[in-house]
């Protein structure tokens, strides 16, 4: 780590803690040639996901996306917005643990539907009729079919 103040590259850290959120250290460094002190932050590198869609075209993902399809589903639902934000971390720890850099939307809207299916199984309906385009209303009672079998 190259000092601000005289460009050395020698330093020794002072100080060491987490951040308040806990997703960084921050480190007080001194300078072993003039002795001045700076302030140093560690984080874990976090590599960009893309997400491949239907058509072939890739974009990068977005939590928004993920949370408002949710959020549709859950309307009019007991479902609380603190359980949507959870549902939508175990979501991205999931991704991330996959250790992919590209995801398929198939991936994530399988990923949606198995949380949502624990859930409330009205917001698995919902969301599953829009993921995967019921065509008529037998698609749309096979799927519910199988719900009543599953439960």
């Amino acid at each position: 780590m190259n000092c601000p103040f005289c460009s050395n590259d020698e330093s020794k850290v002072v100080d060491s803690r987490p951040t308040e959120e806990g997703q960084a250290i921050r480190r007080r460094r001194e300078c072993i040639s003039c002795k001045k002190r700076f302030t140093t932050y560690e984080k874990i590198e976090e590599l960009p996901l893309i997400v491949i869609k239907k058509g072939g075209d890739r974009e990068a993902y977005n939590r928004n996306k993920v949370m408002n399809g949710i959020i549709r589903s859950c309307e009019k639902r007991p479902v609380s917005m603190q359980k949507i934000e959870e549902i939508v971390d175990e979501i991205e720890k999931t991704l991330h643990n996959s250790m992919e850099k590209e995801i398929t939307t198939k991936f994530i809207g399988e990923l949606v539907m198995e949380k949502l299916k624990s859930l409330d199984e009205v917001a698995y309906v919902r969301f599953a009729s829009v993921y995967r385009e019921f065509k008529d209303i037998t698609t749309f009672m096979d799927e519910l079919n199988k719900l009543i079998k599953d439960s």
